[in-house]
């Protein structure tokens, strides 16, 4: 069967940066248009050349870059009111970034004709015409039909006009826009339905943009497609104002292995689709979603017994698709919750023994820890240290002998930051004491351990704290409550996470730092 291909527009350098708390500099631009462009997006849209210098600069410089078949594209508006489009200085800059695609977005509501820009309905469509006409002179043009699905609702008549002016005018894509992100998938598919009916004689191929404010916006670009609509507009990770895009991670997925008929990136497969995904959280310097769908850490994650113990046989049971397809893997969970399942799946992962005897001494061992605050889950280094200790198989490479951490100001009048830690190991039969300064007290507890460990295991120096959070286990006894702190460290290779629990928030840190050196040393 003959799949129909849908085109991938990424608008996460434009659109994903007016989400809250999402800042990109220039090079992370640069850095995440080189990404797309190798993963296969079909256009990219760079921002809007007006707004900032950024994004003029941005123009500039992507056409150093070597972006394959993807195509860039400037964003902006159509001309303003009683101005020739020829005179415009947003049509000027659009033309100015000599980008490929030129994407310009217009009023499709009645209401917002009259009432936001303040012209006549007639006006208005004049300027989508006049603006599509004069820009396709100078690229391909992706017409964006703001808030359309609002302004057929009100207005069928004259939502349709204003797509069919942008049409008529030249324009190769129209797009649909969800702007408010508030219309159900069924009301999407009819309209797009529609519309279709409408624009087909005219030539033009039709798009969905769709925002997630009724967290819809996966459902309805798929519906859109299912109607007729070619052309997916997103974000990676679904970032963007409010609560955000369409997120083109969960949709390309769908298209590709989910629904039928389809095909994305000229059928590529995605299995670096988990890899893009975190390269676009970390360079935005962004919190990972756990429960992302497809390529989440938890999105392949089993924790209770039965369905570990069913997906050890079927993996299709609890899981909807194979992660390896997208880049992601099956993860085993340990909990109180627990069975002898889960500890099994993850012995046999570390190559260790798994009889019955030694699955209740660890599973027993994981209820009493979690019973004192730990949470095993979340911290998969410190477990694969507890399965050696309970297996017998643990042989420390240090052991601590004592440690002090001293913090304060060093002058008040000041208030500069000061930390110091003094440590006493043993390393090899030998001890050894050193003492470090650090930024806080954990930093300096690293260092005066980096300093100990380091003559006699070198391999430590690739090994960095890439995350260090802290958590109240039991709120209700206020400043004597029990601590927990989790640190996950990385090296050249593997990422690692390691745990501590204690009514001290020093030695806390301490047994989880302890764990996170270990744990490197034992891999």
């Amino acid at each position: 069967m003959t799949k129909r291909a849908v085109h991938i527009y990424d608008t996460t350098l434009r659109d994903g940066t007016q989400g809250e708390g999402v800042s990109l500099s220039l090079q992370d631009k640069l850095n995440i248009a080189e990404r797309l462009a190798e993963f296969g997006i079909d256009m990219i849209e760079g921002g809007y050349p007006l707004s900032n210098e950024k994004d003029a600069m941005f123009f500039r410089k992507v056409k150093q870059l070597k972006l394959g078949n993807s195509l860039v594209s400037a964003f902006g508006m159509t001309r303003r009111r009683g101005l020739a489009a020829a005179d415009d200085p947003g049509m000027k800059a659009l033309v100015a970034a000599e980008t490929p695609v030129i994407t310009v977005v217009g009023k499709s509501w009645d209401f917002h004709a009259t009432e936001v820009l303040g012209v006549s309905l007639q006006e208005n469509v004049d300027m989508i015409a006049e603006s599509v006409e004069f820009l396709g002179r100078h690229a391909q043009v992706v017409y964006d039909a703001e808030h359309f699905f609002d302004g057929y609702k009100a207005n069928r008549e004259y939502a349709l006009q204003a797509v069919s002016a942008a049409a008529k005018a030249g324009a190769q894509w129209i797009v649909f826009c969800d702007t408010n992100g508030g219309t159900l998938p069924e009301e999407i598919a009819a309209i797009v339905s529609d519309a279709k009916s409408i624009l087909a004689p005219l030539g033009v191929r039709m798009g969905i943009h769709c925002h997630n404010d009724g967290d819809l916006a996966t459902a309805n670009s798929l519906a859109a497609i299912d109607a007729g609509c070619d052309q997916v507009q997103g974000t990676i990770n679904g970032i963007g104002e409010r609560c955000g895009n369409a997120d083109l991670v969960a949709i390309m997925a769908n298209l590709q292995y989910k629904k039928t008929g389809y095909s994305v990136l000229d059928g590529r497969p995605l299995d670096h689709l988990t890899e893009l995904s975190r390269y676009v959280y970390e360079t935005a310097n962004l919190q990972l979603r756990s429960g992302q769908p497809f390529v989440g850490r938890s999105a392949f994650a089993h924790k209770g017994g039965m369905h570990v113990h069913a997906v050890n046989k079927f993996a299709h049971t609890y899981e909807h698709m194979d992660p390896a397809k997208i880049g992601n893997e099956r993860r085993i969970l340990v909990s109180e919750l627990s069975g002898r399942s889960n500890i099994a799946a993850l012995m046999q992962d570390s190559g260790l023994p798994a009889d019955r005897a030694t699955q209740d001494r660890i599973l027993a061992e994981i209820v009493s820890k979690e019973n004192q605050g730990y949470q095993f889950e979340a911290a998969e280094g410190s477990f694969e240290l507890l399965v050696k200790k309970c297996t017998g198989s643990y042989q420390p490479h240090f052991e601590t002998i004592k440690y002090q951490v001293l913090a304060g100001d060093i002058q008040a009048q000041t208030a500069e930051a000061y930390a110091e830690a003094i440590l006493k190991v043993q390393v090899q039969g030998t001890v050894r004491v050193e003492a470090a300064e650090g930024h806080g007290p954990v930093n300096a507890m690293d260092a005066a351990l980096r300093k100990a460990l380091l003559p006699s295991f070198p391999q430590l120096d690739s090994m960095r704290l890439v995350d260090f959070k802290v958590r109240v286990v039991n709120g209700e006894a206020g400043t004597a409550a029990r601590i927990r702190v989790n640190i996950e460290s990385a090296d050249d290779q593997k990422t690692w996470r390691t745990i501590g629990v204690s009514e001290n928030i020093i030695e806390a840190s301490w047994q989880a730092l302890v764990d996170a050196f270990e744990c490197k040393l034992h891999r």
